[in-house]
Parts: structure tokens; sequence; C-alpha cells
């Protein structure tokens, strides 16, 4: 076995597996809001940011589950973490500006902020190991 994949799969935690999982529920819910968005609210710009921003952080984390190092693992991790904040963002304001009704707004904030809690204890975590073997 190789070194990237020993280090991979001890990288490869439950809260791992959950954001892939979350992440990629909340891409699916994201991809319907697009459609939604641009169907039925006529809103093309700012539900193509939240578009890009909000499927980029699955796609990131689970680039990052196929990183050659613990520095690039990290890396694509730092990325998803941006890319939430940035569709959490997105989503206040499109409520700001009424094209997202506010129960569906709330739910899928929260989704999004779950998100960046469960990125920030995976960064964390690696950081903190990654200092241990120091």
């Amino acid at each position: 076995m190789q070194n990237a994949e020993i280090l991979t799969m001890e990288r490869y935690t439950l809260k791992e597996s959950v954001i892939l999982e979350k992440s990629m529920n909340f891409s699916v819910r994201i991809v319907n809001m697009f459609k939604y968005l641009c169907n039925e609210q006529n809103e093309f710009v700012m539900s193509k940011q939240l578009l890009r921003s909000g499927t980029s952080i699955g796609a990131n984390a689970c680039e990052a589950h196929n990183a050659q190092s613990n520095k690039d693992f990290l890396a694509k991790m730092y990325i998803a973490y941006k890319e939430s904040t940035e569709t959490e963002y997105w989503l206040k304001l499109l409520a700001k500006t009424n094209y997202l009704p506010l129960k569906l707004s709330e739910s899928i904030l929260t989704d999004c902020v779950e998100i960046k809690k469960i990125l920030t204890a995976i960064i964390k975590s690696v950081k903190s190991n990654s200092n241990k073997q120091k």
C-alpha cells in the first residue's frame, strides 16, 4: 500500500463520511432550489452563484478523500468551508430580497450552517493530529 493510500484511510473518519453524505444531499437541494429560482422566480444571476458555490462544497469534500497528502486534504476541506460560507451569503441575500420563502430559506440555511460546523471540526481535527505527529 502506498503512503498516500495509508494517509487517506487514516483520515477517513465518521465525521468525514457524514460530510460526504450531507454535502451530497445539500447539493441536491441546491440544484432543486436553482430550478425553482429560475423557473418560478425568474432569477438567474444570484441563483447561478448559489448553484456554483453550493454544489462545490460536496465536490471539494469528495476530492479531499483522494488527496495525495494531509496538506492537500486540508486545502480541499478549506475550499469546501469557504464555499459553504459563500453559499450562506447567497442564501441570506436571496431570502432578504424575497426570492426565497422564509420557511425554505431557514431550512436550507440550517443545513448550510451544520455543514460549516462539520467542516470546521474536520479541519481542526486534522490540524490537531498533524501537530501531534510533529
